[in-house]
């Protein structure tokens, strides 16, 4: 059985020290995709925008920094309120977010609760898949046998 576990939450895109603009998203976890995160942004355009990145990620960003490269997470204090602050790098363009800290961190703690930590590969079915794979068929039997006589003679006859 697959388990979705979401979140509708209301980030800030932060526009400059002084702004920022409120953005509809949705966190998403999926047991059959165990070790990842989605985020779903709601821009107003057409289509929203997705990222997926590791869900361990988000659990050690929930407690200090971490991150490198196109994703990068760190808890911190702004006017008084914990947030998890959310930095994104792709070819489009760079984003600054900022995230009720206690929302994260509650649904975080909903995922770890599903699957716990270190059980991840247990949920990808790869045991399964590759019993799938190599069970014999059938049509094994023919390729097993040798349909063609050998080209050695059988008494020793060059």
């Amino acid at each position: 059985m697959h388990t979705v576990v979401e979140h509708e939450l209301e980030l800030k895109l932060v526009l400059s020290p002084e702004r920022s603009i409120p953005v509809p998203a949705r966190l998403t976890y999926r047991t059959q995709d165990p070790y990842a995160v989605h985020i779903t942004f709601h821009i107003g355009s057409d289509s929203p925008v997705y990222w997926t990145f590791a869900r361990d990620l988000l659990v050690e960003g929930v407690f200090r920094p971490c991150g490198q490269g196109d994703v990068r997470i760190w808890p911190t204090k702004i006017d008084g309120s914990s947030v998890i602050c959310v930095a994104l790098t792709s070819p489009d363009g760079n984003a600054l977010l900022e995230v009720p800290a206690v929302a994260v961190a509650v649904w975080v703690e909903r995922t770890l609760r599903v699957v716990p930590p270190g059980t991840e590969s247990g949920r990808l079915g790869i045991d399964e898949g590759l019993a799938d794979l190599l069970a014999p068929l059938p049509a094994d039997d023919l390729w097993m046998s040798d349909p063609w006589p050998s080209d050695e003679s059988q008494d020793g006859e060059s």
